[in-house]
């Protein structure tokens, strides 16, 4: 019995090598060895019909230029039949170093089977040979990705804006693009601005006739003094180039490519701020601006709310900077003002107006003065400071009650005016008169002898509440949790309320989550970087997937505002954005 076990083991044995000994699925590359700037063409192949599920490996050090394509070949030659399949891809490396292409998946008879693994080497780029018959030299001559500055050497608070373009001449085209490294602007505060309509025009590019279009916009706020740099942004381009021949009907034959480039990095020397001159209440607004405090009402009565508004308008960083604060006599009750910001923003730079609204409650009659204000700027175009001030507003309260006096307010202040009466003297009566009275009810037969319970049934309520409130106190982590969904909730409250509109509501969401690093980590607006971020957190000792996880989103607002967005998108980047608040506060 053991014995036709033994036999039937072996027979299985070499039957399942037999089967996979037929079936041969491998992995191929065009080259191993390679510049940076180059790209290769690798191949995974399976001789046997029925693989199917195919599974390609982890490509985390290359960028994946075309495919996944296949590719079906089937032959019967001298009665013998052959069959290939092929999964085909188009890579280029992101580093220098080397590297392992780990094995592909197929399935095949319900079998997991693997081809074989790749190394690859990277070396420096390598001059691409001028070679006019290669598609991708033709490519790199007559495509020019350009980032144009307005402004390369600003004032501190001063707005630039750069603009990039895609040259490309007469003799090939360009079908599609998509954007792979969005530019970084450590150092500025930036906004983009958004291509609706783009439109192809005619224009100079090292002295050639070239077609262009503008890709993206953006407006830069420089945070500091020094050189700064803006990094390029990263393209991929599916190329038409001619190959200067025709078909049978005469049309021209195009080679289609793909093709990538980046545009040069730019360096911006910011100047500082000149302190000679700086007023004491300068906060840090450079511009041209216009300061008005209103009130919409002068006269009143007590208890009645009018409302004063300081708004800042004109063009400049007009969200950079703090603007003035009313100071009104304590007789008038001042609510937290309301903040409002209308800014658009162009090329020309940011343009509108902010304005703090107060709410004033007089308490009693009389004449009350709110002083003057001023307000500080620096004008980049006169290289100066400028102070504006304001005039006294009165305000008038024509009903209510009477400012108690100072002397009586520090000589008693619980002294009550005493009211006289005519019949100050009566007659004292002489003789005394008995009545019988009424008979009083028992204590415990009356109505309201309940009443008397109260404050024993207080007592267990009380403990009760207590109980349940240590209980919550102990809950440190859900304490937390209902903290930093509150927190959450503060920060991204702007956000929801721009859902469905794709610009305002990625610019809410990005303030809102530079707001939650402001407040979490005493960051300052200049600070604000990916590496400052990371640096912070890791100090911090907050996870790497978390602090990754901040970073995506942070990346997914500068990357959404010029790509097509839904609403159903904008909702995820929502939920996803007071997720990560939640987690990194807990953790903080």
């Amino acid at each position: 019995m053991k014995l036709r076990k033994f036999y039937i083991l072996g027979f299985l044995i070499i039957t399942t090598q037999f089967v996979f000994a037929q079936i041969e699925f491998t992995t191929s590359v065009s080259k191993n060895k390679l510049g940076v700037n180059q790209r290769f063409r690798i191949e995974f192949s399976v001789n046997k019909q029925g693989a199917d599920n195919f599974k390609a490996p982890s490509f985390s050090n290359f960028n994946i230029i075309g495919g996944p394509s296949s590719s079906v070949n089937q032959s019967w030659i001298n009665g013998k039949a052959s069959y290939s399949q092929s999964y085909i891809y188009f890579l280029q490396p992101k580093h220098i170093g080397e590297f392992t292409i780990a094995p592909a998946k197929i399935e095949y008879n319900g079998n997991i089977i693997q081809s074989n693994s790749v190394k690859i080497t990277v070396v420096k780029a390598v001059e691409i040979p001028k070679d006019p018959n290669n598609p991708l030299y033709v490519a790199q001559q007559n495509i020019h990705l350009v980032a144009e500055v307005s402004n390369q050497s600003p004032y501190i608070g001063e707005g630039i804006y750069v603009v990039y373009k895609l040259y490309v001449s007469q003799n090939i085209s360009v079908n599609d693009w998509r954007v792979t490294e969005a530019p970084q602007y450590n150092g500025f505060w930036n906004q983009d601005i958004g291509v609706k309509n783009i439109k192809v025009k005619n224009g100079t590019y090292n002295g050639e006739k070239y077609r262009y279009i503008i890709l993206k916009k953006a407006v830069l706020i420089p945070q500091r003094a020094g050189k700064l740099k803006i990094e390029p942004i990263k393209m991929d381009f599916s190329v038409g180039v001619p190959t200067g021949k025709g078909d049978f009907f005469g049309n021209m034959i195009t080679n289609n490519i793909n093709y990538d480039t980046q545009s040069a990095t730019k360096y911006i020397n910011v100047k500082a701020l000149p302190d000679k001159g700086k007023p004491i209440d300068f906060t840090g607004a450079v511009g041209e601006f216009q300061l008005n405090v209103t009130t919409d009402k002068n006269v009143l009565k007590a208890n009645e709310a009018a409302q004063i508004k300081v708004e800042v308008t004109g063009r400049g960083n007009l969200k950079l900077f703090d603007i003035p604060k009313i100071t009104t006599p304590k007789q008038l009750e001042t609510y937290t003002p309301e903040h409002k910001e209308q800014v658009s923003t162009s090329l020309v730079g940011l343009r509108g107006s902010i304005s703090d609204t107060y709410t004033v409650v007089p308490q009693f009659k009389g004449k009350y003065k709110i002083p003057a204000v001023t307000f500080s700027y620096f004008n980049p175009k006169d290289k100066q400071y400028k102070t504006l001030k304001t005039k006294d507003i009165i305000v008038e309260v024509t009903e209510g009650k009477e400012i108690p006096s100072i002397t009586d307010t520090l000589t008693n202040p619980n002294k009550k005016r005493v009211i006289e009466k005519n019949n100050r003297f009566r007659f004292i009566t002489l003789n005394t008169e008995f009545k019988p009275t009424k008979k009083e009810s028992f204590l415990f037969t009356s109505k309201f002898y309940w009443l008397l319970l109260l404050p024993f049934l207080a007592i267990p309520i009380g403990m009760f509440i207590g109980k349940k409130r240590a209980e919550r106190a102990k809950d440190v982590f859900g304490n937390r949790i209902r903290k930093a969904d509150r927190l959450a909730k503060k920060y991204l409250s702007e956000a929801k309320k721009q859902l469905g509109k794709k610009e305002a509501f990625y610019i809410a969401l990005e303030k809102a989550l530079h707001n939650f690093l402001k407040a979490k980590l005493f960051m300052e607006t200049s600070d604000i970087s990916i590496e400052k971020i990371t640096e912070l957190l890791q100090n911090k000792k907050v996870d790497k997937g978390i602090i990754n996880q901040f970073i995506e989103v942070l990346k997914d607002c500068d990357f959404a505002r010029f790509t097509p967005t839904s609403n159903v998108m904008m909702e995820n980047e929502f939920e996803k954005a007071k997720k990560i608040i939640t987690k990194l506060d807990k953790q903080l």
